[in-house]
């Protein structure tokens, strides 16, 4: 696969990772919203465990032989992507979840995997030291993070920058799997102590950072003109996590890209650990996208 699997245009084929549980019920429904709307196969991929529901529990328990269980977890997942208006693949794997998933992706050619999240309240521990992060931190493909009941198509799409090439890999993303789509590219500087309460930055800093790190941002990158045409800049002051998530709420954001060094797990996301922040406080579904490079 190229070291860049969403460089191509939207995805041919998308895969959902998951446990067979209601927490991935949503992400099911965003995959194959999103294969329909890319007209593309929407591989279920679900990775055999022993304790995935009373029954398979129940199988082991009573020695029943790895077939039967395959089974019993091939029917479910049959059962849960039957009805969708899209072409459907099933496979169940065994071993090591995020090694099985990202064969999985490889062997079927999926550009994006996508994955539901626990409760809000839940999300960080979810995240830092699980599956998830091991899938953000390894997979080459962008990982989609769903946590809101889908509505539709993404409308309102926010990529989180630092200016950095992680962020522009994530901005190259958002365009070609949006392509019609108008894309926010979001920046926050810190205020100084005493305007922390304040979000709207001055006019010079703003453009500064328009005319400095902004422009440098997009001369570098290799968007086409019409998505340049649809991309804006809004840049505020404060904490990332406080000001992003206010955002997001405020505009009704669908989802948020960020781009990933790949190297050291999410605290390294974006702007190092202020990752995790960002990560418990964005209410909306997430794009998390690897930077090529760290996938070789």
């Amino acid at each position: 696969m190229s070291s860049q699997p969403w460089s191509e245009g939207t995805p041919a084929s998308v895969l959902l990772a998951t446990d067979l549980s209601v927490r991935c019920d949503r992400a099911l429904d965003r995959a194959a919203q999103l294969a329909g709307e890319w007209q593309a196969l929407l591989v279920g991929v679900n990775v055999l465990e022993i304790a995935q529901a009373p029954d398979l529990v129940l199988g082991w328990v009573g020695e029943r032989d790895d077939a039967s269980l395959a089974r019993f977890a091939e029917q479910q997942l049959q059962q849960d992507l039957s009805g969708l208006d899209v072409q459907v693949r099933l496979r169940i794997e065994r071993g090591e979840p995020v090694q099985a998933i990202a064969q999985a992706a490889r062997e079927t050619g999926s550009a994006l995997v996508v994955t539901g999240a626990a409760s809000n309240e839940s999300w960080g521990r979810l995240l830092l030291g699980s599956t998830l992060e091991s899938l953000a931190r390894q997979l080459p493909q962008p990982l989609l993070v769903v946590r809101q009941r889908p509505r539709g198509r993404y409308q309102r799409i926010l990529v989180a920058t630092d200016f950095s090439d992680s962020s522009r890999h994530a901005l190259h993303a958002a365009a070609r799997y949006f392509p019609d789509r108008e894309l926010v590219l979001y920046h926050t500087t810190e205020a100084p102590l005493s305007d922390r309460l304040e979000r709207v930055i001055d006019a010079e800093t703003r453009r500064h950072i328009e005319e400095g790190d902004y422009a440098a941002f997009l001369s570098a990158s290799d968007l086409p003109d019409e998505a340049r045409k649809r991309t804006r800049i809004v840049i505020e002051q404060g904490s990332l996590g406080a000001a992003l998530s206010r955002y997001v709420r405020e505009h009704a954001v669908d989802l948020v890209v960020m781009g990933t060094h790949g190297r050291s797990g999410l605290m390294n996301v974006l702007l190092g650990s202020a990752a995790s922040e960002l990560l418990q406080w964005v209410p909306c579904d997430t794009l998390i996208v690897r930077e090529p490079r760290a996938a070789d």
